[in-house]
């Protein structure tokens, strides 16, 4: 109840903070606002007669005096104190006032334009301070959107770079690796076939290299994807479970949809990239038996969660954490929101939101 009542007044007060810049941002023409105040001089004039010289209604006049200060100038707040105080003066004057009190006339004519001065210079201030607000505002928008073209330009060049790697690894070294394994097991057949004490040596050497090769595929599937870019976010998904399947004692598993549409390549990568960090963690650090992808349409949005049952999220993450920082920056390039938790009382949690395109 008592945060239901703070949010509560925190919004009405931001409703009523909003309402009152509107306000003094209005923009009136001199002609309008010469019209209102002489109207509110007018009808404040017309109840100082009827109530009587005994009922000075002179605190009512700083209402048109200060529209005019406020919404026009120094010098219009000063017409509009003579019209107030000529009104105020035939007002006393025609409710049969004895005698008129030229100090009184005087020391309310002061009053009148010293407010005056003080709403015109706040005025004025409000105004300049305001526009730098704006000012500010643009060019701090202006930074953020450069900011995100350069985070994008970013991305797409670090995504080629490491296309061109995993690239390299998988058709160079790797075929580099495979040739010298088949020339290796060439070596061990023919050692074979002599019957040589080395024979041993040399399938160690060739499991030693198919261990190699294995490995560099790895490594290159994790620099870059063909499948992501071949067939699918899907598909990509897919064998990385495989993969984490294959390679540990864990079962990892896809839940997705392969009609899903994803037709932004930049929002395709950088959700395998979290994805593919995730299960790397959870491997690595999570201790789990279990790891469920997952991968579907939440109402507008595109969710991917990655969620494993082992030790479970700690309750002070280490901030500078560097897989964190990658998955939330590769979140924020995809236009998305990313939130990592404690799975209920087992397990990690770690889930993207996006607007798919």
């Amino acid at each position: 109840m008592n945060n239901t009542a703070a949010t509560m007044r925190r919004s009405v007060l931001n409703i009523s903070t909003a309402n009152l810049r509107n306000f003094y941002r209005l923009k009136i023409s001199r002609t309008t606002l010469a019209i209102v105040c002489l109207v509110l001089a007018t009808i404040i004039g017309y109840f100082d007669y009827v109530t009587g010289y005994e009922h000075s209604m002179l605190l009512f006049y700083f209402l048109p005096i200060s529209l005019a200060a406020w919404f026009g100038n120094f010098a219009f707040g000063v017409v509009m104190v003579v019209v107030c105080v000529t009104t105020w003066v035939f007002a006393d004057v025609g409710s049969g006032i004895p005698a008129l009190g030229f100090w009184n006339i005087g020391i309310s004519f002061a009053s009148y334009m010293l407010f005056t001065g003080v709403v015109s210079k706040l005025g004025t201030l409000v105004r300049e301070l305001d526009r730098r607000v704006d000012e500010r505002t643009a060019a701090y928008e202006r930074e953020m959107i450069e900011r995100r073209r350069l985070d994008q330009e970013i991305a797409q060049v670090a995504d080629r770079e490491r296309r061109r790697l995993g690239h390299d690894l998988h058709d160079k070294l790797g075929q580099h690796l495979t040739g010298t394994a088949l020339a290796a097991q060439v070596l061990k057949e023919k050692l074979a076939a002599r019957y040589s004490p080395e024979t041993n040596d040399a399938e160690k050497l060739v499991q030693c290299l198919e261990e190699g090769i294995d490995f560099t595929r790895n490594l290159a599937r994790g620099f870059f994807s063909p499948e992501l870019r071949a067939e699918g976010l899907v598909v990509a998904l897919q064998n990385l479970a495989e993969t984490i399947s294959e390679q540990s004692d864990i079962q990892c598993v896809l839940h997705g949809d392969e009609l899903i549409p994803i037709h932004d390549a930049t929002v395709a990568n950088q959700l395998f990239r979290i994805a593919h960090e995730a299960v790397t963690n959870s491997v690595k650090h999570a201790a789990a038996s279990h790891i469920h992808i997952r991968l579907a349409m939440d109402g507008s949005e595109l969710c991917l969660s990655i969620a494993d049952d082992g030790v479970g999220f700690p309750e002070n993450p280490r901030s500078g954490g560097l897989g964190l920082h990658l998955m939330r920056h590769a979140a924020a390039l995809s236009g998305g929101t990313f939130d990592i938790r404690r799975n209920g009382g087992k397990g990690t949690i770690a889930t993207c939101r996006v607007m798919p395109l």
